[in-house]
């Protein structure tokens, strides 16, 4: 018999789901929810599924959809996460959750090399006594992330109400998360060679749009590629041209909008189009700006720029627990705002 203190979550099964109800639970679990693949195997040992009153104890059950499936999550256990006394930017807090503004070079969640100093340290010490324990330990409810060296705004819940709220949100794509982006080259709708892509269009206005699946990269596990239609995740970005730098235009400033929120999305979208973000180590390969079109000083900027040249500069979605319109605008740092004007600077005559 269940604790009347325990939390629950309830799932609905969407269109198409796999036959077994560990894969359809591990797809239609919303990812922010923190439920990884093992701990939902768990539940559904444990007797912690049910459908209406009946008990899922066989992974390989079958399941509809529109099925509404209950979670019987537990009472979570204390973490071994670290409270950390590091000074944070934050952009709007009450008690359900917390924006923070994040820095370049911050990670997210303690990983293999970087088990102190994150943002989830951070929020330990500073939500102290008020954390969300959806995935089972009582740590901060971070429900979406940014790469360590992108920096910008991102939202934790500090109640497990704030999390599950959030979590259907970015689960349903209804969040608004757009992105300040600078790459090589500029898109352009009258571009042949885009428009003959492979799952990119472009939308009234100009916007441009890539529909490409995401998954591990075969060889390398630490990245991200594009796959074949039907394989990977669903994913989409769309993007437009805020400012084009050179002559002719050899960078453009890009405001990307995303529909979906996958590991590396934005990063990986703009390579296989071959726009690679500027100063991305990971997938920029070997471009650099043409000396006919920038200065000296902007060819070494960026080819020496440290980070992905990549800024979540809005995050915009429903209080949650209030259900009051939110909407948070980070500025530009300093490093982005630099690179704007020295590709600004006009190319020396003769070079």
């Amino acid at each position: 018999m269940s604790d009347p203190s325990d939390q629950t979550l309830t799932v609905t099964i969407a269109a198409d789901p796999p036959p077994r109800l560990d894969k359809a639970l591990a797809r239609d679990v919303p990812e922010g929810m923190g439920l990884s693949r093992s701990r939902l195997a768990k539940l559904i040992a444990d007797g912690a599924v049910a459908r209406g009153t009946d008990i899922l104890t066989s992974p390989k059950a079958r399941v509809s959809e529109g099925d509404a499936l209950t979670l019987t999550l537990g009472t979570p256990v204390p973490t071994d996460l670290v409270p950390e006394n590091i000074p944070l930017d934050i952009a709007y807090e009450d008690a359900d959750l917390i924006v923070i503004n994040k820095p370049v070079g911050m990670v997210v969640h303690p990983a293999p090399g970087s088990p102190r100093g994150t943002l989830a340290n951070a929020l330990m010490h500073h939500c102290a006594g008020a954390l969300s324990g959806i995935g089972g330990q009582a740590r901060p409810g971070i429900v979406h992330r940014i790469d360590k060296d992108t920096s910008g705004l991102l939202v934790a819940a500090k109640s497990d109400q704030a999390h599950q709220g959030l979590a259907a949100q970015f689960a349903a794509h209804s969040a608004q998360r757009v992105y300040d982006a600078f790459v090589y080259g500029a898109p352009d709708a009258a571009d042949p060679r885009l428009r003959g892509l492979q799952g990119v269009t472009f939308e009234p206005g100009g916007v441009l749009v890539v529909r490409a699946p995401l998954a591990r990269h075969r060889t390398d596990r630490q990245r991200m590629a594009v796959c074949a239609p039907g394989q990977g995740r669903h994913a989409v970005t769309r993007a437009t041209r805020e400012a084009t730098f050179g002559t002719p235009a050899g960078a453009a400033h890009l405001s990307c909008r995303l529909e979906t929120g996958r590991t590396h999305q934005i990063r990986v979208h703009l390579a296989h189009i071959g726009h690679a973000l500027i100063g991305d180590p990971t997938y920029g390969g070997p471009k650099r700006l043409s000396s006919k079109a920038f200065s000296d000083t902007a060819i070494e900027a960026a080819r020496t720029f440290p980070r992905q040249a990549l800024h979540a500069r809005t995050l915009g979605f429903t209080h949650p627990v209030t259900g009051q319109a939110l909407s948070f605008e980070a500025p530009l740092p300093e490093d982005l705002t630099r690179l704007i004007n020295v590709l600004s600077e006009p190319a020396r005559k003769g070079q």
